[in-house]
Formats: structure tokens, sequence, C-alpha cells
């Protein structure tokens, strides 16, 4: 059995213990608070800007769209234009179904060998389902928390939280896209570890943001439905952050711990989100394989790795070897 979730559960474990102890005894909530914040969005910033910037310079050597349907061609064969796009206004449809959608991932099928040897092909559509319920759970708790970081409070964002909590069940009422974002973590994670072919490929650095997004999303369910926490001077510090007037030292030891280890879980996330594989939300932007036409038949690709070659042509090949040539019978285009 793949134990390498382990490693990761227990680095999550320890980083909420060093956020708790480190605020709860040590007092170090300027640290965990305000410095580890602002160290955080600078590596975020910076390593998301440059990994970009690296691929963006990147030389593509071949046209090379990935297709699911009929290329454009003669006028009268029917074409598929988002499944093969041609002109850069279907490479934008394209992208946007991919991104809004995950189309491709909708479509995705797992083959499954059956017990008379017969080989099948089945839709994954749970996989589909819950993953896009996590981005765009994890979407919208993010646009909610825009509350604590702007003042006044934007209409939309305000809009956002009441549909968001429309059940009105319990006091507080229940955010609904909080328990989407931790049931679908789960169940992500649960895919990985009962799934042999996954279980056998998926590496410590595969489970150890599901595990934060999970830290990240039950301490926020943790402070809002279980514990109480100081709200005002959680603003007032979030608020204080982005806008460079940070309460006192007094005001920020007076928010529960708990609140600490949330925004440690969230600062180390964006500090490792530049160096792992959550880059897929820049790199899907700049994949060859998605955001070029497939118009090789009308346009000539030229290969940008090209370099000035000098050639040996025929001519002046048979130029130096044609007495060899005719002494061992082998045919030349001149006879002098």
């Amino acid at each position: 059995m793949n134990g390498k979730y382990l490693y990761s559960l227990l680095a999550v474990i320890v980083l909420s213990l060093v956020a708790y102890v480190g605020t709860a005894l040590l007092r170090l909530q300027v640290f965990f608070g305000v410095i580890v914040p602002y160290l955080a969005m600078l590596v975020f910033v910076a390593m998301f800007a440059y990994r970009m910037l690296v691929w963006s310079r990147s030389p593509v050597p071949f046209r090379i769209p990935t297709t699911a349907g009929q290329a454009k061609s003669l006028p009268w064969i029917q074409r598929n234009r988002f499944d093969s796009p041609f002109t850069k206004w279907e490479v934008v449809v394209r992208m946007a179904l991919e991104i809004l959608t995950f189309r491709s991932l909708f479509r995705n099928t797992r083959m499954q060998l059956k017990e008379d040897g017969r080989i099948a092909y089945d839709l994954e559509l749970w996989l589909w389902l819950f993953a896009i319920t996590f981005h765009y759970a994890f979407f919208v708790v993010l646009l909610r928390h825009l509350r604590f970081f702007l003042e006044p409070v934007p209409y939309a964002v305000q809009l956002l939280g009441t549909v968001d909590t429309f059940l009105q069940i319990g006091t507080p009422v229940i955010s609904m896209s909080s328990f989407a974002l931790a049931g679908a973590v789960l169940v992500l994670f649960l895919r990985r570890v009962y799934l042999p072919h996954l279980r056998f490929i998926s590496l410590a650095a595969d489970y150890f943001p599901l595990f934060l997004i999970f830290g990240i999303a039950f301490t926020g369910i943790y402070m809002r439905y279980i514990t109480k926490i100081d709200v005002t001077a959680a603003k007032a510090l979030t608020y204080g952050l982005v806008s460079f007037h940070l309460p006192a030292v007094a005001d920020m030891q007076a928010i529960s711990p708990i609140f600490y280890v949330h925004l440690f879980f969230v600062s180390v996330l964006l500090a490792y989100f530049p160096f792992s594989k959550l880059m897929h939300l820049g790199g899907v932007f700049l994949s060859p394989t998605r955001n070029l036409p497939n118009n090789t038949r009308a346009v000539r690709h030229v290969n940008p790795w090209n370099y000035p070659v000098k050639v040996h042509t025929y001519d002046e090949y048979e130029d130096d070897f044609r007495d060899k040539m005719i002494e061992a019978g082998l045919p030349v285009e001149k006879k002098e």
C-alpha cells in the first residue's frame, strides 16, 4: 500500500501545531499574522510571474493542438469548430469551454477489462463532478472572503454570500461552498487512496495540497460553526494587511489561535503554489495543445528553433565526385 500520504498528513499536522503553539503560547501573533502572510504573498506573486514568463518564452517547435474532431479541409466536408479550431476565435471558445466546464475531463473515459476478456470504456462523470465542484467551491470561498479585505463590501460579494447561504439552516446559516469544498477534497483524496492505479503513481506532493486545502476548509468551518472568534478583530487584521494599517498587538492577541492556524495554512498554500502542480491554473492558458489553431493545412508553421545550416547540394556533390562516379558506373547529370 502506498503510504506516502502519511508524510503529507504529518506535515500538515506539524504546520498546524507550529501555528497554534506559536500564537497560543509564544505570543507570535505578529509573525504568523503579518510577516508570514506578506512573505507568502511576495513568493506567490514573484514565482507565479516568473514561471509564467519562462513558459511564455518557451519556443513551440511544432504546431501540436490536440484535436478530437474533423479539421477544416474541403468545403463540402463538415468540420468541428471547437474540437479542431481553425481560427483564433474558435480557439478562444475552446479554451473557455475547457477552463469553465472542464470539457475534456467530462469526456474522459476509463478502460476496464471485463470478465469475458473484453475491453470496455466508461465515462468518468463522477471524477468530473467532484473536480468541478472542488474548483468552483474554492472560487466561491475566495470571493466570499473578500468581505474581510474590502470596506465597504461590494454588493456583488454580499449577493454571492446570500446565494451561498440561501438554505438558512441553523445559526449561523450553512455556507454551501465551505462544505462542498471540504467534501470534494475528501472524495478526491479517497479516490487516490483506494484506486490501485492512482495509488501506485501518487506521490507525497500529490497529497500535500489536498490535506492543506482540507485543513483550510476544516479550520474555516470550525471557526464559523463550532468555536467563536472575534470577527471584528479578525477583519481589522485582514483589512490592515491590504491597507498597511495594522491593528495593535493587543488586538491581534485577542484573536483565537485557530484563526492563525487557518491563516498559516493559507500562507503556506500561497507560497507552495508556484512550485507545485497547482500551477496548472496559469499553465492551462499557455498549453500549445490547447491554445493553437489547427491550421497547418492553410498556414505554414516555421520552427522557431531553425537556424541557418550550410547544405551540400547534389550539384556540389557531383562536382566533387564526378570522376569517381563515372569510374564506378554511376549515372551523372553532367559528363564534364
